[in-house]
């Protein structure tokens, strides 16, 4: 919880602040959670899992591959801590989560918020492709514009 305040304080990811981060950290359909750490110190958290409900991507890619949302699986809650950037490690925990939706014979999908440049930079870098920019209504005062990624094939 400390490095994902530290990356809340930060970048404001989350953009709202949980009540709880440990179960936001491992809310919903998880098909699994890797961390990551540097020199004995833990820099980085990933979840793969089901689309749930306001996941825009599966929808997106199901749509257009003719297939069915229960074929994709869902990158989320991808952060590093602040004083560990550089060193690769939001690529390494992208490419874990992406082998193992593979290895489940699912495609990797990820929404994220727009204004988040870091993240949308590190998407395009790994070859993500965007399928669309959406806005999302997150609470009776809240839009929000989402961008909706496809891992590459």
């Amino acid at each position: 919880m400390r490095v994902l305040a530290e990356v809340h304080q930060l970048d404001g990811y989350p953009v709202n602040w949980p009540d709880q981060p440990g179960e936001w950290l491992s809310s919903g359909p998880l098909l699994g959670s890797w961390v990551a750490e540097l020199e004995g110190r833990l820099v980085g958290h990933v979840s793969l899992s089901q689309g749930g409900e306001g996941d825009l991507a599966p929808m997106l890619w199901s749509e257009r591959n003719g297939a069915t949302r229960g074929m994709t699986a869902v990158v989320s809650r991808l952060f590093v801590a602040p004083q560990a950037r550089g060193h690769r490690i939001g690529a390494l925990l992208i490419g874990q989560a992406v082998e193992e939706a593979r290895r489940r014979g699912l495609h990797p999908v990820l929404d994220v918020v727009a204004s988040d440049t870091a993240a949308t930079a590190l998407y395009e870098r790994l070859g993500w492709k965007l399928m669309a920019m959406v806005e999302q209504q997150w609470s009776p005062h809240q839009t929000v514009a989402i961008r909706c990624y496809a891992a590459p094939s």
